[in-house]
């Protein structure tokens, strides 16, 4: 799996889990929702300010959004993605 699409399940899962919408995480980091959607699809890659930013909206430290991001890639690896 590729790491944008695996970074934006991780986005999604994180996001869901603190009850924000596409709207509302965009809000709280300092984006716009258009780009969360973007992220969330896969179709863009956070840049540091924005992990950073993302991170502190869904309340969880950047760390674990790569922990998450790895585990997510070698699942699919493990599945034959």
């Amino acid at each position: 799996m590729e790491i944008p699409v695996a970074f934006g399940l991780v986005l999604k899962r994180h996001r869901q889990a603190a009850g924000l919408s596409q709207e509302a995480l965009g809000f709280e980091a300092g984006l716009s929702k258009n780009y969360i959607s973007l992220l969330e699809t896969g179709r863009r890659q956070p840049t540091l300010t924005s992990l950073m930013n993302l991170a502190r909206a869904v309340r969880q430290a950047p760390n674990t959004l790569i922990d998450d991001l790895l585990a997510e890639q070698a699942q699919a690896g493990d599945q034959g993605g």
